[in-house]
């Protein structure tokens, strides 16, 4: 008999926020999850081909090759809005120049 992996699939946006619990082969790559799991049903403007990808919040930096373990969550990334860098700066500069 084929031995399982238990993981989760998740992704949110501020407004809804969706996890999927899959069981997938031992061999099965998050890329390869993240397809098999159908989010793409529900969020159909999702490139889910070429999305960032994370485990528990340490992204992948190739989700093609990384085999997933039992338990895992993988997270789909949204691209930011924002540099935060760049907002901190500019929070700086505004403080700075009212003081």
């Amino acid at each position: 008999m084929d031995k399982r992996v238990a993981i989760e699939v998740v992704y949110a946006l501020p407004e809804q926020q969706v996890l999927i619990s899959l069981s997938v082969t031992p061999d099965t790559t998050a890329r390869a999850a993240v397809l098999q799991s159908g989010i793409g049903a529900t969020f159909p403007a999702l490139d889910l081909a070429q999305a960032p990808l994370g485990i528990f919040g340490k992204r992948l930096q190739r989700p093609e090759q990384h085999v997933l373990h039992e338990g895992d969550r993988v997270e789909i990334y949204r691209p930011l809005l924002a540099d935060p860098k760049e907002i901190r700066r500019q929070r700086a500069a505004r403080v700075a120049k009212s003081s």
